[in-house]
């Protein structure tokens, strides 16, 4: 599993002989380029904060952070570039840019942890809150790829995976600490919807983000921000956050999205990445420059 095992030190195929292969590569040449998708970034980034949120402590972290720079609801488009270059250096950058970037968040998460008393306790260094946050960001970028373009074939989903674990370890996250295959994968996100339960506090800062009532905008937008990212959510958590659904909507919700990737589909490669490959080139500037990357 070349630089994955590498890493972590534990046994999988590629060091039993067995390299991994699907349509995209190995995950050591992953072809990330054409399997990345830029409208993913836009349309999937407000049901994929929300999933990480449902996580008690990662929810509270963020609901109750000190660190006004960083809030969503505060500074909600400096919020969303952090975002997507975190995506973008985690995809698309090199070892450096990745190493460059995790001392950059660390910087800022260090900050982040809950006050002496606190109901309930988290820390941004926690690396299993870092695990789940990272889980969810590899599941959001394949489940935008199928809505977009269909299902994936085990393969690809079993070596995209383990390309994923650079999500967690541009944290702080231990490479061990990664789902060894697919099914553990799987297993591991499905437990942790399970578990969820957002309360209150929580939940209202959701339905902000959900309605886009942190950011002026015109009221269409606001709508198909809701019905995209309604639709995108797991159903568990369209029911905690009281979002109704019906069975039209999720006829039309699966439409649009197939109709978006036959558009977008055709457009060339660099052009498909462009919102990613920006937010990279941004934070290697803003790095020559010595201006903050977050």
């Amino acid at each position: 599993m070349g630089e994955v095992a590498a890493v972590s030190g534990r046994v999988t195929a590629g060091d039993r002989g067995e390299v991994l292969r699907c349509r995209y590569g190995t995950v050591d040449d992953f072809d990330i380029e054409r399997f990345l998708d830029g409208i993913g970034a836009f349309a999937g980034a407000g049901a994929n904060v929300i999933v990480q949120l449902a996580n008690r402590p990662v929810g509270y972290g963020v609901v109750e952070s000190t660190v006004e720079s960083g809030r969503a609801d505060v500074h909600p488009w400096k919020r969303l570039r952090t975002t997507l270059t975190y995506i973008a250096v985690a995809m698309l950058g090199t070892e450096d840019d990745r190493n460059v970037y995790r001392e950059a968040v660390g910087s800022v998460h260090r900050r982040v942890r809950s006050s002496p008393g606190a109901e309930v306790k988290y820390n941004a260094f926690d690396p299993e809150l870092q695990k789940w946050v990272a889980v969810c960001l590899c599941w959001g970028v394949m489940d935008i790829h199928e809505r977009l373009y269909g299902s994936l074939d085990k393969d690809t989903k079993e070596v995209f995976v383990q390309y994923g674990a650079r999500f967690g370890t541009g944290l702080q996250m231990r490479p061990d600490m990664w789902p060894a295959d697919l099914a553990e994968f799987e297993s591991y996100f499905e437990a942790g919807l399970a578990s969820m339960r957002i309360d209150d506090v929580v939940a209202e800062y959701l339905r902000k983000l959900v309605g886009m009532r942190n950011v002026p905008r015109p009221r269409r937008v606001a709508d198909f921000h809701r019905f995209a990212v309604t639709g995108l959510l797991p159903e568990s958590m369209r029911a905690q956050l009281y979002l109704p659904w019906t069975d039209e909507q999720e006829r039309r919700h699966r439409l649009t999205f197939r109709v978006l990737g036959a558009i977008y589909g055709r457009l060339p490669v660099r052009a498909r990445i462009l919102p990613y490959s920006t937010m990279l080139w941004d934070m290697r500037r803003r790095g020559r420059l010595g201006r903050p990357l977050v």
